[in-house]
């Protein structure tokens, strides 16, 4: 009788087969043994993508609008459980500082000039605490999961988090003097004026959600050196304090007051645009003009270096939960 030898690809089902066998029977002990605990520290670039700035042509959501000039370090500690090689859970605290600015955008004649004129720019720093899971669905492959030295981990994140942010700008007073001031309290867009019902005042304190990949790579059995990409999805348009249309100056004197500091400083830092006459701004720039774009809420992402250490080894570290490669 002719010996049956499989074929590739039943090879490679056989073995899936027994992967996945091999992990629900140690399910317990790969999702439910004492974790182990990392510590580190992560720094590396953060930029925004929202209404203000961005790159020639016109804006979009992703990473073709990013400018490079306005790239702010971002900083971090984290702290992990791995109740297995496969999974892990991080808590980490960052604080960045995210720019926008339309005067940084190269004018090529195209969709980009509209964003230029505008003339608008801001600064916000950004406190965020993100509670995330990391995959590592490789560990599987390794030839021995344990055998940490030399080993490259590649991991997808996925998760929630919350962030406080304070957009501002610069504000030049009637004596020439130059100084950041809040964005918010100016209500830029009408926003809580009577006048404009459906603006509600946005909160400075938002969910996000951060999700990415890294990839981890052991200098030692308890030391990690890590790059990770993370982006975060919010559910706010205002961390530029931009999003809607223009209004009017006087919404301004009627809601702070005719001559009051606030209505002063709302008037000129809501509208930067040129004026081709007095009180008289380039057409499109004007009450009910777009000011940003509605459909389409702000974000930042990261790409950071993380430096961990492992503070001990659960009771799951000598359970084999390596996927066999061999016949």
């Amino acid at each position: 009788m002719k010996k049956y030898v499989p074929n590739l690809f039943t090879r490679v089902c056989i073995v899936a087969v027994i992967c996945m066998t091999t992990t629900v029977g140690f399910g317990q002990y790969v999702f439910f043994g004492k974790p182990e605990y990392e510590i580190g520290l992560n720094v590396g670039p953060s930029n925004f993508l929202g209404d203000l700035g961005g790159n020639m042509g016109k804006g979009t959501t992703f990473l073709k609008d990013n400018s490079f000039k306005t790239t702010k370090l971002l900083f971090g500690a984290y702290v992990s459980a791995h109740p297995s090689e496969f999974i892990g859970f991080t808590l980490s605290l960052n604080y960045t500082r995210l720019e926008g600015a339309d005067s940084l955008i190269h004018d090529k004649g195209g969709y980009e000039v509209y964003r230029k004129q505008r003339n608008l720019s801001f600064r916000s720093p950004v406190i965020e605490g993100l509670l995330t899971t990391e995959i590592y669905p490789f560990v599987f492959l390794e030839d021995d999961d344990k055998d940490l030295w030399h080993k490259f981990r590649p991991y997808g994140v996925l998760g929630i988090g919350v962030f406080h942010f304070n957009p501002q700008t610069i504000y030049t007073n009637s004596s020439g003097v130059s100084e950041w001031v809040n964005l918010k309290p100016l209500r830029t867009e009408g926003e809580g004026m009577p006048n404009y019902p459906n603006r509600k005042e946005y909160s400075l304190t938002q969910f996000n959600i951060p999700y990415g990949v890294g990839v981890k790579y052991f200098l030692s059995e308890n030391v990690s050196v890590a790059f990770e990409l993370l982006s975060r999805k919010t559910f706010t348009d205002y961390i530029d304090d931009v999003s809607t249309t223009f209004v009017s100056d006087a919404d301004f004197d009627n809601y702070f007051g005719a001559g009051s500091e606030m209505a002063a400083m709302a008037k000129q830092v809501h509208n930067r645009s040129a004026l081709v006459g007095p009180g008289t701004r380039i057409p499109g720039y004007n009450e009910g003009d777009k000011r940003g774009t509605t459909t389409h809420n702000d974000s930042y992402y990261s790409g950071t270096i993380k430096l961990g250490i492992r503070l001990a080894r659960g009771e799951h570290s000598s359970v084999q939960t390596r996927c066999p490669l061999k016949f």
